[in-house]
């Protein structure tokens, strides 16, 4: 199985925990290269901005247009109540699947 295929399911949590974890806002591309420098290093602009979309349609994070010092003005997102909820219950999610997961996989001679 892909990494990319497993990440799917997870990128939205990253995403939302990258966010809360700053300063309290982050533009786009500045979210691509923290989760690179993080060590996901497949993913690229054409996958996150349109996850940030659907986040804030979602209402679980708020973008902002601001000044940029070099070139056009950017967009930076903070997260919402909403949004800290959801991360909070992907947490739990998480949690679980991975005991569930670890447990299997323990189980597996190498």
């Amino acid at each position: 199985m892909k990494e990319t295929q497993l990440l799917k399911g997870v990128l939205e949590g990253c995403v939302l925990a990258l966010i809360l974890q700053g300063e309290g806002t982050i533009y786009g591309y500045e979210l691509v290269q923290q989760l690179q420098q993080a060590g996901f290093t497949t993913i690229i602009g054409g996958t996150i901005y349109p996850l940030l979309q659907k986040l804030e349609k979602n209402g679980q994070i708020a973008g902002t247009l601001r000044k940029s010092p070099e070139g056009p003005d950017r967009k930076y997102f903070t997260i919402t109540a909403s949004g800290i909820t959801s991360l909070k219950e992907f947490q739990e999610q998480w949690q679980q699947l991975a005991l569930r997961v670890d447990h299997l996989m323990g189980g597996i001679n190498k």
